[in-house]
């Protein structure tokens, strides 16, 4: 019999050490019946200590069998190790030249890819572009579609030419260096250019979206299309104008792809990556640039809408946007709510509205001046007869005259036109956008500050938040490149100004040079030159002077009006209100512009009750017209004098004086009429208004026009109509509407009354 082991001797005993230590599941036996089963329990025990024998051996030779492969697993690894490092090797190696494969490749898809975007401009504004100009007719507005895209074309051939210049191959890793630094170099430029054209982009699609609906018109232009490029598949524009929609995107692409395949440790790696992100800030503020133009066109036109369209445009959200904003802005006039200041911001807009209104006044100005000098060269004053002394002055003004209308004026007014108005005029019309754009800024602010302080928004909130901050930064950006552009645009208009009139001052010097030497005083010497010219100045501006003054009293002088019977009973009222010193007559009409002004009509008689008004004012007057008081210019009143002139004397009447008794007219048959010379002052009447006829009975007169009076009455006997004889017709008219003025001239026309 085998010895057991001492694992077995110990599974043994652990056996037994569980039957003393668990004895209610050891099986116990009360009886000799139970003692049978003894020598059956002892033989499955020794069955089992044999089995757990088995098992402990074979565990010890998998043991003993893992101790021999450990001892030769330590040789095996290493020649693992070595294989799998060169394996790894060969895999970075190989990897290496994947990504120098794809980097080349990378590179001259850039660059081949540039040539072939440069040659379908070039074939798209040359060729197609010419041979659209020769449709009959050509599409409208054919070169607005083409705006901007020289630009782009320059700066893609600038980038190929530095490329070009350095003349290293593609494979050379220096290359890659150049190309860097020449698109940095270029950056700044590329920017500008394809941000103007990006943000123009939706116009040209809709110019051609116009062509489209022209059906005969896109059919000629597509057939051109086609022939004008047969190895390109387009028949729209749009395939060579959407281009630089599309390169402007891809260079951040290809650039970011050159960076992933090249080693960080390339000497070009940083400007590579300086190159990459420089390219994907040019989109993002392409983009912004984009977005600014598009708040920009959608806020800065200038609507003209009547009535009925504003009308038809309110809504219940419209009217509870313009109700929060009124309620916005009472609150800050009267100090409820605290304003937000921009000190930056209102000083560009004070700036922008001083500008405005310079180049508006100076817009004025300067069409009231073109508008007089077109007046002016109306006129011939060659063809009248002038009364001037000796042939040859009268002979040299007519030919100075001539060469003036006809040569240097008309010459400098198209100067005038094209270098000064035409700048202006566009100028004005510029500035309509900013002005649009400052006051919807104003309104979206009231918008913003309603929620401001909201600590969460929701969509529509959120974009009322977004548009204010746009067109605030907008204008914080554009606004002063706007002002200093129009300034020096507003100071070159005006020192055109000032050269046109140093040349037309030239011209006319050397016109007036060619004929002085013939007049009789060339052959002053200079200081008796200029004693006769000074003298011969004052002399006809004292002979102006005193025309002016004839002219002035003849215009100022008394207006002695017919006075209806409603006129005579407020003469008489106002005289006996205030004495007869103070009735003043209107020399004009005069409307009322501020309060407590009167609306009178020229001629009617007021009474003066202040020569002043409350302020101290003494060019304006309060006076008293018959019921309302009220104040008229000082400078529009005259004092009324009241003609009184003896009736005349009929040629048929002999007056006998008979004492101190009422006269007496007796009339003497035959009596031969006595020529009688008026030495007072003889009157004559006038039409002191227009009037126009309503019947048959009635005659048309015109303000200014003489008349005759036949009767001073209609025939019922009323005094408010008077029977005239004018242009050898007759008719009935308003006696209110006739004047007697004084005539230049004595006749014994008698007086009116």
């Amino acid at each position: 019999m085998r010895p057991c082991s001492v694992t077995q001797w110990t599974n043994l005993h652990q056996s037994e050490s569980l039957a003393q230590a668990f004895p209610s599941c050891t099986p116990r036996f009360s009886s000799a019946r139970d003692t049978k089963g003894i020598p059956a329990m002892a033989n499955s025990l020794k069955a089992n200590v044999r089995l757990m024998a088995k098992d402990e051996i074979r565990e010890e030779k998998e043991e003993a069998k893992e101790m021999d492969d450990t001892l030769e697993e330590p040789a095996e690894e290493e020649e693992d190790e070595e294989e799998r490092k060169a394996r790894a090797a060969a895999e970075e190696a190989a990897a290496r030249e994947r990504a120098a494969q794809r980097q080349h490749m990378t590179i001259e898809e850039l660059v081949q890819t540039e040539r072939n975007y440069l040659k379908h401009l070039q074939l798209c504004t040359v060729t197609i572009h010419s041979n659209l100009q020769k449709l009959q007719p050509p599409p409208p507005n054919l070169e607005n579609m083409f705006q901007n895209i020289d630009e782009v074309m320059d700066v893609s051939s600038r980038l190929l030419s530095l490329l070009d210049q350095a003349q290293i191959h593609h494979s050379d890793p220096k290359y890659l260096e150049t190309l860097c630094e020449s698109f940095l170099s270029m950056s700044q430029d590329i920017e500008m250019a394809y941000k103007e054209y990006l943000a123009n982009y939706n116009n040209i699609t809709a110019l051609e979206n116009s062509y489209k609906q022209k059906e005969a018109l896109w059919a000629e232009m597509v057939r051109t299309i086609k022939s004008s490029a047969p190895d390109v598949n387009a028949s729209t524009l749009s395939f060579f104008l959407v281009m630089p929609v599309q390169r402007i995107a891809r260079y951040p692409l290809l650039l970011q792809t050159i960076q992933k395949h090249t080693d960080p440790q390339h000497p070009a790696y940083l400007i590579l990556e300086h190159a990459a992100h420089t390219a994907v800030q040019i989109n993002c503020r392409i983009n912004e640039y984009k977005r600014f133009r598009e708040v920009a066109d959608k806020y800065k036109k200038t609507e003209n809408l009547t009535i009925k369209d504003k009308i038809n445009r309110l809504s219940s959200h419209s009217i509870a946007k313009k109700t929060a904003r009124l309620s916005q802005y009472i609150k800050h006039e009267t100090g409820m709510v605290p304003k937000l200041k921009d000190e930056e911001f209102d000083a560009l807009a004070g700036f922008f509205f001083v500008l405005e209104r310079g180049v508006s006044e100076l817009h004025d100005n300067m069409e009231a001046y073109l508008h007089y000098l077109q007046r002016f060269l109306s006129c011939s004053p060659e063809e009248a007869d002038l009364d001037l002394e000796g042939e040859k002055t009268a002979l040299f003004s007519k030919e100075i005259t001539v060469a003036l209308r006809q040569w240097i004026y008309p010459s400098y007014e198209n100067r005038l036109k094209t270098l000064v108005f035409k700048p202006l005029c566009s100028l004005q019309e510029l500035m309509a956008g900013p002005r649009n754009l400052i006051r919807k800024r104003q309104d979206k602010l009231l918008d913003y500050e309603l929620i401001e302080e909201k600590s969460s928004l929701n969509f529509d909130e959120q974009a009322i938040a977004n548009t204010y901050k746009t067109m605030n930064t907008l204008l914080l950006t554009e606004l002063p490149q706007f002002n200093g552009k129009a300034l020096q645009l507003l100071w070159a208009t005006l020192e055109a100004f000032s050269c046109l009139q140093r040349d037309l001052a030239a011209d006319m010097e050397q016109l007036a040079t060619s004929f002085t030497h013939q007049l009789p005083h060339s052959y002053l010497e200079t200081g008796e030159f200029w004693k006769w010219a000074e003298i011969s100045v004052l002399e006809g501006s004292r002979r102006m002077e005193s025309l002016c003054q004839s002219v002035q009293d003849e215009l100022n002088a008394p207006i002695v009006q017919a006075l209806s019977p409603t006129c005579e009973k407020r003469l008489k009222a106002l005289t006996a209100k205030h004495s007869s010193e103070k009735i003043y007559q209107l020399t004009g009409p005069v409307v009322g512009t501020r309060d407590l002004d009167l609306t009178l009509s020229k001629g009617e008689l007021v009474a003066v009750v202040s020569e002043m008004d409350t302020r101290g004012d003494r060019r304006r007057w309060l006076v008293d017209a018959g019921g309302p008081r009220g104040y008229v210019p000082a400078s529009k009143l005259t004092r009324y004098h009241q003609l009184t002139v003896d009736p005349p004397q009929s040629p048929h009447l002999n007056v006998m004086p008979t004492g101190p008794g009422p006269r007496r007219h007796s009339y003497t048959p035959g009596a031969q009429p006595l020529p009688t010379i008026m030495t007072t002052p003889c009157f004559q009447v006038y039409a002191g208004y227009d009037f126009t006829a309503r019947s048959s009975q009635e005659l048309s007169l015109r303000a200014g026009e003489p008349v005759r009076v036949v009767e001073p009455h209609d025939k019922r006997g009323n005094k408010e109509w008077s029977l005239v004889e004018a242009r050898g017709q007759r008719g009935y008219v308003p006696s209110n509407y006739l004047a007697i003025l004084p005539s230049v001239i004595a006749s014994p026309t008698f007086p009116y009354r």
